[in-house]
């Protein structure tokens, strides 16, 4: 069958896709790393000291995650490779779907595995926290903040991560004005941190009656949650906090208590606001979070020494500024302008499908 012999061609290109990994991500060096620690982990005075011991157990969980990952992909490809020849003495047509089927997943774990080797950020390990506003445009970029949010929603469940919203603020007639979540999962923000930026949306407008086509533009904030292992010192009086009644879309989001926070770092004039949880406690230790990342990520990119020398800067959520266009009319595309990657199946995309723009973007900074 034709079919069995494009997919044994198939599967010895994955093979070879596989073993470049594994030489990428020097897996028999990590094997022999997992052995060692685990010796170490055998030592009777180990538990003397608490910090020590917690590193190595951590690092011997991360390690066996990768190496058991990379082994059971092997291992699938190995028997899918076998499997494929005996349906080629004796076809099945049935086995033979089932087989084209489970080499397509292979390829989808296969593909997962080649982005987590391109990770080398401080931080892509971390959650992420990701915050969206609107441009000029009213309520057409308020609706257009709201299916940005559902994409990073859909893509988030699709790749086994969780989104916690943290605070969310609705559009006054559609949409959203401000949303922030947090996307949690190993690597979170390594994935999402090349979706920072002006995103731009081409389409006819719903709410003209018009029907005519319209512009409109959000930009998409990504930091890494700093855990507790970095210090970022935070001077109290540098600080502004306000507490107020949550409230959102339907009933979901209001709570009949002062729980939402809000804190304004006023040499930086960075706020942020949290409303998720009904303890007005657990709202301030988000929002927090939130803002030691952002300080944290201005801190950086500003190479400062220390939060007193920081400013906070303002672009303009417009045109030219934008990484990515997505255009509904008068055709369909999506194209990021960093790596100049563009798909024509805008639907897909909108459902989550962002995998392939974020390998692109990270193999373009490994580059």
């Amino acid at each position: 069958m034709i079919e069995l012999e494009e997919n044994l061609r198939f599967l010895n290109e994955l093979k070879i896709k596989l073993n470049q990994i594994g030489d990428s991500i020097k897996i028999e060096f990590l094997k022999n790393e997992l052995k060692n620690l685990e010796k170490e982990s055998l030592q009777d005075n180990l538990w003397e000291d608490q910090k020590k011991s917690n590193m190595i157990f951590s690092k011997i969980k991360v390690l066996n995650q990768k190496i058991n990952l990379f082994e059971n992909i092997r291992s699938e490809l190995n028997n899918l490779y076998e499997m494929n020849e005996l349906l080629q003495l004796e076809p099945d047509e049935t086995l033979v779907q089932d087989l084209l089927q489970a080499t397509n997943n292979v390829k989808v774990k296969v593909d997962q595995l080649e982005i987590n080797t391109l990770f080398s950020g401080k931080y892509d390990f971390n959650n992420a926290i990701i915050t969206l506003h609107p441009g000029a445009g009213g309520t057409e970029s308020q609706d257009w903040v709201q299916m940005l949010y559902r994409m990073y929603g859909k893509w988030a469940s699709a790749n086994g991560f969780t989104l916690k919203e943290l605070d969310y603020l609705e559009g006054e007639e559609a949409g959203i004005k401000s949303v922030t979540a947090l996307i949690a999962g190993e690597n979170a923000y390594g994935y999402l941190k090349g979706e920072m930026g002006v995103h731009r949306l081409v389409r006819i407008s719903p709410f003209d009656s018009g029907g005519r086509r319209h512009t409109s533009f959000a930009s998409v904030e990504v930091l890494p949650e700093i855990t507790d292992d970095v210090d970022i010192e935070i001077n109290t009086d540098d600080l502004r906090i306000d507490t107020y009644r949550a409230s959102g879309a339907g009933g979901q989001h209001i709570n009949k208590t002062d729980s939402a926070v809000r804190i304004t770092h006023i040499p930086t004039n960075i706020v942020v606001s949290c409303q998720s949880e009904r303890s007005q406690t657990l709202n301030k230790e988000n929002a927090m979070k939130m803002l030691k990342s952002k300080l944290l990520d201005l801190k950086e990119k500003q190479n400062k020494e220390t939060i007193s020398e920081l400013k906070g800067e303002q672009k303009d959520i417009a045109w030219g500024s934008q990484i990515r266009s997505y255009v509904f009319c008068p055709y369909t595309m999506v194209k990021d302008h960093r790596t100049n990657y563009e798909v024509g199946n805008i639907e897909s995309v909108m459902n989550g499908d962002l995998n392939n723009f974020m390998r692109e973007y990270l193999k373009m900074l490994v580059k």
